[in-house]
């Protein structure tokens, strides 16, 4: 979000919070009395892995879009806490996965699931996360949420594997790469928006802005985390910088340098890309080649346009509670951009 300060004297981030804190508090309400009715048909440890996993300061993102854009569409009954909840658990579900995946220590400052619980734990509660995302979206969004819903999780699993080709053949193509990106992290984002639409009965027209507006906001997300992976403090991110070099992942900022740098540097890069030892000793190297190309400084311009797409996707106002969840949209693509980790 931007620093700068509006007429009332509050940061967009203060802003934002404002709007929002509400439905944040709403959300982890929802969470906590889910698993409470659950509590007796779950195992202990699940019940203590989930409460680890889930109560960890995450900031709600999917959810909350969820819920902002059903108010946007002028929503006005329904549970749209519990149901937006269901994509708080499917991304903690990825999370679990993930870092199993990539062996990480580390998810927000503190141990991992998979390290304070073990691989199979982790792996276990992603799993009942996922069905139980997947439960409450048929159950309060009908056959057609749910049928976004999955494509969403298909996509996000497709866009799994074609990350890993694009590592193991050092594909460079900035498109294979936005096709990753999205769907990884954009087609669940776009789906928490639609969902929410579908929600407050919004014509196709609207569902699909929404749609639109989420698929630009979460590939720019992902563009910044891929940045924060180079540049962020791992204080703030709860990960080791330069993680994304290590395992040899093709992301933006590693695709712009060999674009940028000069042929001498280029060569360098590709070298270190050579095998993970290479690129465990070279992460500092390869990050000042990427300062000094302006592939950071590049990176973030592609954010920004996305931002800036993404705002224009967005449905009219049409009330006052509407244009309030359509200021707290505008400022989450602010956030985005500001984000620290």
């Amino acid at each position: 979000m931007d620093d700068e300060h509006t007429a009332g004297g509050r940061t967009g981030q203060e802003q934002l919070l404002a709007l929002i804190r509400p439905d944040m508090e709403q959300i982890e309400a929802a969470m906590r009395a889910d698993l409470a009715e659950l509590a007796e048909d779950l195992a202990p440890l699940l019940r203590e892995i989930l409460d680890y996993g889930l109560f960890n300061g995450g900031k709600r993102i999917r959810p909350l879009l969820t819920i902002m854009s059903w108010r946007l569409c002028n929503g006005q009954s329904g549970e749209i806490e519990r149901l937006a909840m269901a994509f708080e658990y499917l991304h903690a579900a990825t999370l679990f996965h993930d870092d199993v995946i990539d062996r990480a220590d580390l998810r927000r400052g503190r141990a991992a699931v998979n390290v304070a619980y073990g691989e199979v734990g982790a792996i276990l509660a992603g799993d009942f996360l996922h069905a139980r995302a997947m439960a409450l979206v048929g159950e309060l969004g009908g056959v057609k949420a749910l049928t976004v819903f999955c494509r969403a999780t298909a996509a996000m699993i497709d866009g799994e594997f074609l990350q890993l080709a694009n590592a193991l053949e050092m594909n460079l193509s900035e498109e294979n790469y936005f096709a990753v990106i999205q769907g990884k992290t954009a087609h669940l984002i776009a789906a928490a928006c639609e969902i929410g639409g579908l929600a407050a009965g919004a014509d196709p027209a609207q569902c699909q802005g929404l749609h639109r507006y989420g698929l630009n906001l979460g590939a720019a997300f992902q563009i910044i985390d891929d940045l924060l992976d180079y540049q962020g403090d791992s204080r703030a991110t709860g990960k080791a910088v330069g993680n994304d070099f290590v395992e040899g992942k093709m992301s933006l900022p590693l695709i712009l340098a060999l674009q940028m740098a000069s042929p001498a540097d280029r060569q360098r890069l590709l070298g270190l890309l050579n095998d993970q030892e290479s690129r465990r000793a070279g992460v500092g190297e390869a990050t000042a080649i990427m300062e000094q190309s302006g592939a950071f400084a590049g990176t973030r311009r592609r954010a920004e346009a996305l931002i800036q797409e993404a705002w224009g996707e967005l449905p009219e106002a049409h009330g006052q509670g509407a244009a309030t969840a359509r200021q707290a949209l505008a400022l989450l693509g602010g956030y985005v951009l500001s984000r620290q980790k």
